[in-house]
């Protein structure tokens, strides 16, 4: 057991069928969210038809709330950048610069066909990664994404850095990771992210942490830690969307 979660065999999940590496493509600008869901539905169905290889999209968007399958109205306690429903899991969260959002484009059927398997390699790739910056992420049994246990602001208290929320079509996924580098913490106050109103738990970042770094020197973490989990990678640039 793993934090009161059962361990699993991540290593399924490193190499795909015929051993292509993924694409690895990071976009130069923000891009608005609506682009962003378009080029990824778009990606995936060509992955699932095997014309295009898998694909690791980073990015960031502009400022605004998303909200997930699971979305409560109620969430949104100050409306103060755009709102979109979003086919990913999950309920309500932030967006906007100094947040590296990974958008996860993998064949699970060529890998292994395991939603819950998956979603646990995607909290150690961002546990791996975190450890390079001398954080300890961590898994929760109850609580989707990765979290700082806060000593230091109470008994019990946990912060959350990154959010994951993923959709699977054809064993296809798309969406994917949140990451906080080093954005604006107080935007996460006009809603109660993830749904979670306990007052124990908040939101935190490399920065909040002491931890300030470079959202190219992240991406570098990033990519060796996704080696060790998911397999090899081939990077390439983009201006904006794909």
């Amino acid at each position: 057991m793993v934090n009161g979660r059962q361990s699993l065999d991540l290593t399924s999940l490193s190499q795909p069928g015929r051993g292509e590496p993924v694409e690895w493509l990071t976009s130069t600008m923000p891009v608005p969210y609506p682009e962003a869901v378009a080029a990824m539905e778009a990606r995936a169905a060509e992955i699932a038809a095997h014309h295009a290889p898998e694909l690791l999209w980073l990015l960031e968007h502009p400022p605004l709330y998303t909200s997930g399958a699971s979305g409560k109205l109620q969430d949104l306690l100050e409306p103060r950048f755009p709102t979109f429903a979003s086919s990913r899991g999950g309920q309500l969260t932030y967006h906007g610069p100094g947040q590296r959002v990974a958008y996860v484009m993998l064949d699970l059927k060529r890998r292994r066909p395991d939603v819950r398997a998956f979603v646990a390699s995607l909290e150690e790739w961002i546990i791996r990664t975190l450890a390079s910056f001398d954080v300890r992420g961590e898994r929760r049994e109850d609580r989707v994404g990765v979290w700082v246990s806060r000593p230091d602001k109470g008994a019990g208290c946990e912060d959350k850095i990154a959010a994951i929320g993923v959709r699977v079509r054809r064993w296809v996924s798309f969406h994917g990771v949140s990451i906080n580098v080093q954005p604006d913490l107080s935007h996460f106050e006009a809603i109660v992210p993830c749904g979670l109103d306990d007052p124990r738990y908040g939101v935190t970042s490399l920065a909040d942490l002491g931890r300030a770094t470079t959202m190219a020197e992240f991406d570098l973490a990033l990519r060796r830690s996704f080696r060790d989990v998911f397999g090899p990678v081939e990077a390439r640039l983009a201006e904006t969307t794909l």
